[in-house]
């Protein structure tokens, strides 16, 4: 059985439980069978809940030119550069989820570079890796590669913002020792 506590912080959540919270848990359990443990973590303020939710479903959920399994290559890569076992298992599994393939997410996981990745979608993992390691260095033949592999500047805009936030939700995840929901570990296998 896995242990209720999901952080290495005691921030319990509110009590009671705002109703806009209590809903959106709900939803949660309907669509995915569960509560993300990421969610659960926010349960202490509905605000910054409230924050990461409406930015992580705009980049994650929202219009792009990139494709939902594309952004999660970027989660998944960028969490693999960070060392955040949370976001590798959760959005490992959206990524075998949306792909059907465990044998991608998982070379994106240990190695992007020993993955099957077209040349477009590995151009888009070394600015994301890019960004992650040395956003100060990117300059603007950066921006060229990717233009050259098909990426407008909207994608591109799209590329480092997924990059940035999953750089902070990785470096939150880490410092307050989130674990993962039980859950992913079997999801799409």
């Amino acid at each position: 059985m896995s242990d209720p506590k999901v952080t290495a912080l005691d921030l319990p959540a509110e009590d009671p439980l705002p109703e806009g919270v209590q809903r959106y848990y709900e939803v949660c359990e309907e669509k995915l069978g569960m509560v993300p443990n990421v969610l659960r973590t926010y349960g202490f303020s509905q605000d910054r809940l409230n924050g990461f939710s409406a930015m992580y479903n705009s980049l994650m959920l929202g219009e792009s030119e990139l494709s939902k399994a594309e952004r999660e290559m970027i989660a998944v890569c960028v969490s693999a550069e960070n060392h955040c076992f949370y976001c590798l298992v959760a959005h490992g599994a959206t990524l075998r989820q949306l792909t059907g393939d465990p044998i991608l997410s998982e070379a994106i996981a240990a190695n992007y570079r020993h993955a099957s990745l077209d040349d477009r979608q590995s151009a888009m993992l070394d600015f994301a890796t890019k960004v992650t390691r040395a956003s100060y260095d990117i300059d603007e033949a950066d921006r060229q590669i990717l233009r050259d592999s098909g990426f407008s500047n909207r994608a591109i805009w799209d590329i480092a913002e997924t990059a940035a936030f999953f750089n902070m939700s990785n470096r939150m995840a880490s410092a307050v020792g989130m674990k993962p929901n039980d859950e992913y570990h079997g999801m799409a296998r």
